[in-house]
């Protein structure tokens, strides 16, 4: 069961301080034989206007993929990294997972006061209400909050 939890893992990423925060987390827990995908939501979508250019937001992702790969180390086992788009960044992972086979979806928590997921919604409680496949929340290492 175990083996199979961990085959293809996906791991979401906000940016580039997301990313070696998450990397760091996430290399200590994963078997050599892990598949890792690595994903960056672009939010995209409904009518609403883009405050950047999706050039820039894939620039934007693209530093984001290059900071958790140097940090993460491997290079065999990794599936690849994909930008998805949609404005519900829970879902849009969620969907996500599915389109792309994975097994767990492993990330580490963003920072965001109880007040603002309060009024906006918490991407992590939205992620596992439209999950199929387990949801794996690591801690942050200390040295990271320690602002590493």
């Amino acid at each position: 069961m175990v083996d199979e939890l961990f085959e293809t893992v996906l791991v979401p990423i906000a940016d580039p301080a997301d990313a070696r925060q998450t990397a760091r987390a996430v290399r200590s827990y994963l078997d050599p034989d892990s598949e890792i995908i690595v994903v960056h939501v672009v939010p995209k979508g409904e009518g609403v206007p883009d405050k950047a250019s999706l050039e820039q937001r894939e620039e934007f992702a693209e530093n984001a993929y290059r900071v958790f790969l140097d940090v993460l180390g491997r290079g065999p086992g990794l599936v690849g990294r994909h930008t998805l788009y949609g404005r519900n960044v829970g879902k849009t992972i969620a969907d996500g997972s599915r389109e792309l086979g994975a097994t767990a979806i492993v990330f580490t928590p963003r920072g965001a006061s109880r007040w603002v997921k309060l009024v906006t919604g918490s991407v992590t409680d939205n992620l596992i209400s439209n999950t199929t496949v387990p949801v794996l929340v690591l801690p942050p290492r200390e040295d990271d909050v320690a602002g590493d």
